[in-house]
């Protein structure tokens, strides 16, 4: 059965969440060609796939329209906001909308406090670390090899701060419990700590799951993909899960039965993750249509838990 004729009982309401760097977008290059065909066939088929994602809302609003998600909602800033566009939207309990036709929904703290009590708990533990807004426009370039505009966008922080740590490999506990006490967040990225509000991928997530029931009568079937430590609440909350292989040595487990680890990292280890779970049954394409993803891995080349 093709995707035009898959009735709604075999392929009900969707919706994907995706981390973005290091996943959807190369770590390095922040291509994604590989998961182009994939991205092509799930808006064909009406599903809406939600960046989650460290990344800032004005980093965001351009990469929304390049990658064509623009009818979907994003969460920016590991949680710390969330875009909705018109058709996500209820007009009683959201702000907007704004300039560029999205209600924003705060969902953690301001950053003027962030700083703040990042400035109090440096000062009274003396630990040493840079934040991302104290750092050179040239050194975010090259942390994080983007250009110098993108870099600019980077650094507009509206809930969160990422932060290079110097006085170890890792965050003492004293800088932890002293920022927990403060209502605050100290989460693990791909090439940053980054510290919120009492929010993460998974609130925000589990916020937009809600709000998706509230406004369409039916709960959807949810899939989100991940590489890093920061990605693990998003992954836990949903149905399905994948853990793409990252560019790091860093610990991805989150307690997810329906779990699948990608043999290929960023953007082919996305689309083989995508073609595990959703491209089997009434809701896969023939194979003889233009740009057909991977095929579903065999044992050796992925893992799955279910």
């Amino acid at each position: 059965m093709s995707p035009a004729t898959a009735s709604p009982a075999a392929c009900p309401s969707r919706l994907l969440f995706t981390d973005l760097d290091g996943s959807l977008l190369d770590h390095h290059s922040y291509d994604w060609a590989p998961a182009r065909p994939w991205l092509a066939r799930l808006k064909a088929e009406g599903v809406s796939v939600i960046p989650v994602t460290s990344k800032t809302r004005s980093e965001l609003l351009p990469l929304r329209r390049e990658l064509g998600l623009e009818e979907a909602p994003f969460v920016a800033e590991n949680g710390a906001l969330a875009g909705l566009p018109p058709a996500w939207s209820h007009a009683r309990l959201d702000r907007g909308p704004g300039a560029d036709g999205l209600a924003i929904r705060p969902l953690g703290v301001d950053i003027g406090l962030i700083r703040q009590r990042l400035a109090v708990w440096r000062e009274r533990l003396g630990v040493r670390f840079t934040t991302m807004s104290e750092m050179p426009l040239e050194e975010v370039v090259a942390l994080t090899g983007l250009a110098e505009p993108q870099a600019r966008l980077a650094r507009r922080r509206e809930g969160s701060e990422p932060l290079i740590w110097e006085t170890g490999s890792e965050p003492s506990a004293a800088f932890r419990e002293g920022l927990e006490g403060d209502g605050l967040r100290l989460v693990r990225g791909g090439r940053f700590w980054h510290v919120t509000g009492d929010c993460d991928k998974g609130c925000a997530v589990a916020w937009l799951i809600e709000r998706f029931a509230a406004l369409r009568g039916c709960r959807p079937r949810t899939l989100a993909l991940g590489d890093g430590p920061n990605d693990i609440a998003m992954l836990e909350i949903v149905d399905q899960a994948v853990v793409i292989r990252g560019c790091h040595d860093l610990a991805v487990s989150p307690e997810q039965p329906s779990l699948y680890r990608s043999q290929a990292t960023g953007p082919a280890g996305w689309a083989e993750g995508v073609a595990h779970w959703w491209g089997r049954g009434g809701c896969r394409a023939s194979a003889a249509e233009e740009g057909e993803p991977p095929a579903e891995p065999g044992p050796r080349d992925g893992r799955a838990t279910a």
